[in-house]
């Protein structure tokens, strides 16, 4: 292929560096705005979609589950649809579709009659709107960094792609600040009737705002060259997947690169929200502002590690931040608990609880979207510890025992809930919980963290660090991808592997997370998922894994 020439571009348009960065990724920063409000509002919206008076309750599980996942499920297709038309038509009008599919989806969603309104419809068409932005999203990433990789010059591929690197993290800074706005405009009671809708109508401005911006961009140098000269793939989806030799790279890429990445980015910055605020009793505020003054500070490394990866690699830089992770993260989030919480780290260490329960008669709590409904009198009980965010040793107790839950010398009963009319079950819930947490607020375990109690700096300096693994890992991965693939297919190949294992095995992380809680009765077993993933990437990744910083782009 002839070198190309990315500095002659049609009038009115740019390849411009600055502008080719700026507007790849402001426009990655609005799709990931867009992605993250749904999630942000899902038990806001549940209420108006799913839990609408006359639909049955197996109904509202079905389709809260669907919304939940299509999100996630829906982005390796993308990746295909998208990736192809890359291949084929183009980078810049493949990545300007995904965002124009993006922003009305989430728009529509603005605008989506409730259940109450127009019945079952509404569920339905939400859930193929979350499909909508799925699919966009899985087309938009492996765009934008397939564009901005080749545009680049030699030696500066890690430090440009890095900044689509930091997309995600300021789009959801983006969705949290637009929804707080709201909140704070319109009023709570408002918010929760209506206001709700503000933040997604938004989108709309800045769909436009994205669009001009990308309309000024002219097509990648690198492809441009390549379909002038007619060396294009005529089947991008048959030369990725159809054939061993490139297949056998995209599996590389996916369990020896992005799958840890992926465990890795979700547990720095999801999980550890969510052991914050859930099994920490962490209030929310306190919560979501330690993670987003631990993710300000570290942002920029994501442009360090992107910079530095030109000039050591981005294979030792990704593997090392798997590595730390992998003998850190146990220390670490025990170290959050007796900075966050140390009265729970204390009660746990003086007065610690058992179940007794018939193993079989305990089920694998596997809840995505929290409406499933543990009935059994094991899975009632370390449902109620799981959520309160204590651990638990597991006895065995004699088939057909009712499970007992023993914390220091008392105990306390659960009871079978099969078979009980919904009064009853309630009624025998409300005792259970009351008797249960009152045996453990005389052992000591409090029902929220004191904020007066937590160590600030301590706190804010472990979050900072498992952000820093997220930069780590995170920060080359785009150019990495990039590196791996010929030109003609690209596009589709680095995506699917992306979305697979960042939607897939990222996204799934904390259901996976909380259901080895459950299971085990260990608040700290939930890392074991992220461990285990990062181990064997780690692993995959020293053996078969090429450096390809000098890669030439062009071929």
């Amino acid at each position: 292929m002839a070198t190309p020439n990315a500095t002659d571009a049609p009038k009115g348009k740019s390849n411009n560096t600055f502008l080719v960065v700026g507007a790849s990724s402001l426009g990655t920063v609005f799709e990931w705005f867009d992605f993250y409000i749904f999630g942000t509002l899902a038990a806001i919206m549940g209420v108006h979609f799913f839990e609408a008076e006359g639909i049955n309750s197996t109904t509202a599980y079905i389709f809260a589950l669907m919304a939940f996942a299509a999100g996630f499920i829906a982005r390796p297709f993308g990746a295909l649809v998208f990736g192809h038309l890359g291949d084929i038509v183009g980078r810049k009008y493949t990545f300007l579709v995904t965002m124009v599919v993006m922003g009305v989806a989430t728009f529509a969603v603005g605008l989506l009659p409730t259940y109450a309104q127009i019945g079952i419809a509404a569920p339905v068409i939400l859930v193929i709107l979350r499909l909508l932005q799925g699919l966009a999203m899985g087309g938009e990433y492996g765009g934008a960094a397939t564009y901005v990789a080749e545009h680049a010059k030699p030696g500066k591929r890690g430090f440009l792609t890095s900044w689509i690197q930091t997309t995600a993290t300021l789009g959801l800074f983006l969705a949290l600040l637009v929804i707080g706005v709201t909140r704070v405009a319109v009023g709570e009671e408002a918010f929760r009737e209506w206001g709700w809708r503000i933040p997604f109508l938004c989108s709309i401005v800045l769909l436009g705002v994205s669009v001009w911006i990308r309309m000024r961009l002219e097509e990648s140098p690198v492809f441009k060259a390549m379909k002038e000269e007619g060396t294009t793939s005529k089947a991008p989806l048959k030369d990725a997947f159809g054939k061993w030799s490139n297949l056998k790279i995209v599996l590389i890429a996916l369990f020896g690169l992005v799958a840890g990445q992926g465990v890795i980015w979700y547990t720095g910055q999801f999980y550890a929200l969510f052991f914050l605020e859930k099994t920490l009793k962490l209030n929310g505020l306190y919560a979501y502002g330690l993670i987003a003054a631990a993710l300000a500070i570290a942002t920029p490394l994501f442009v360090f590690f992107g910079a530095l990866s030109d000039k050591i690699g981005r294979k030792p830089i990704i593997l090392g931040g798997l590595l730390l992770a992998i003998f850190t993260y146990f220390p670490l989030f025990k170290g959050l608990t007796y900075a966050v919480n140390p009265d729970l780290a204390v009660a746990q260490a003086t007065a610690p609880v058992t179940v007794f329960a018939d193993p079989k008669a305990c089920a694998a709590q596997f809840d995505p979207v929290g409406k499933t409904k543990f009935l059994q009198s094991c899975d009632i009980a370390k449902s109620y510890l799981a959520k309160a965010g204590i651990s638990y040793t597991n006895e065995a107790a004699p088939a057909g025992t009712v499970a007992v839950v023993k914390i220091g010398d008392r105990s306390v009963s659960s009871f079978e809930g099969e078979g009980l009319a919904s009064s009853a079950l309630i009624t025998q819930q409300a005792g259970f919980t009351t008797a249960l947490g009152a045996a453990l607020s005389d052992a000591g375990y409090p029902p929220e963290a004191d904020p007066n109690k937590i160590n600030y700096p301590l706190t804010l300096g472990i979050l900072v660090l498992l952000v820093v693994y997220v930069t780590m890992v995170y920060g080359p991965i785009a150019a990495a991808l990039v590196e791996m693939f010929p030109t003609r297919i690209r596009y589709t190949s680095m995506s699917l592997p992306y979305h697979i294992g960042n939607g897939w095995f990222g996204g799934l992380l904390p259901s996976i997370s909380f259901a080895v809680v459950a299971a085990t009765g260990n608040i700290y077993n939930g890392l074991w998922y992220p461990v285990i993933i990062a181990s064997i990437t780690l692993v995959i990744g020293i053996f078969l894994v090429k450096e390809g910083k000098n890669n030439d782009l062009t071929q």
